[in-house]
């Protein structure tokens, strides 16, 4: 078990798509998940926050994605299986991006399928906040970053302005109805 460092915007690995994880049980599998839990525990000793790290954040591209929500668990391949009608907006940080909060939008609810490390598959059903951090992390495993996500006037905001002007506002928008509007249109 190790404490990583946080690979940062610009580091390739960040950008390749994951290879599923074909030996669950392997012993570098083990190793990986060790380290996601160390080095986010790490994380929000140092920083106070954080709930979620990806595999590929620590330099292992491995479909593997570690969270602490109400209970820690290791997803591994997980894959989105069904998604909601519903979106909501959220202000999203990025351990690999930390000087930057970006407004994205995100399913409210998702289906989740995975294996934990003993091979056995489970299934979530998440909302709002957990939503939003599966949707993040697995971004991470396909190579996207929230910098590719961005939504709204001015989506993009240091996080340092994003603390003096948005913070008191909260992290999440309501949800609403999904609309279908090309990518290109939501820049205007």
């Amino acid at each position: 078990m190790a404490i990583r460092p946080v690979r940062m915007l610009g580091d390739p690995i960040l950008r390749a798509r994951c290879e599923l994880v074909k030996n669950v049980k392997s012993p570098a599998v083990r190793v990986v998940a060790d380290d996601l839990q160390d080095t986010l525990r790490d994380l929000k000793r140092r920083l106070g926050r954080g709930r979620g790290l990806a595999a590929p954040q620590i330099g292992a591209p491995m479909r593997i994605v570690y969270i602490e929500v109400d209970e820690p668990q290791v997803l591994i391949n997980p894959e989105i299986e069904d998604i909601g009608t519903q979106d909501f907006q959220v202000w999203d940080d990025c351990f690999s991006v930390p000087n930057l909060v970006v407004h994205v939008q995100r399913a409210y609810h998702i289906r989740v399928t995975y294996k934990d490390l003993a091979g056995k598959p489970h299934a979530i059903e998440a909302e709002g906040a957990l939503a939003e951090l599966l949707q993040h992390e697995i971004d991470h495993l396909d190579g996207v970053l929230i910098i590719d996500r961005p939504v709204g006037l001015d989506p993009i905001c240091v996080r340092e302005e994003w603390e003096k002007q948005y913070a008191a506002q909260g992290r999440y928008s309501e949800p609403s109805p999904r609309t279908l509007v090309p990518a290109e249109r939501l820049a205007e």
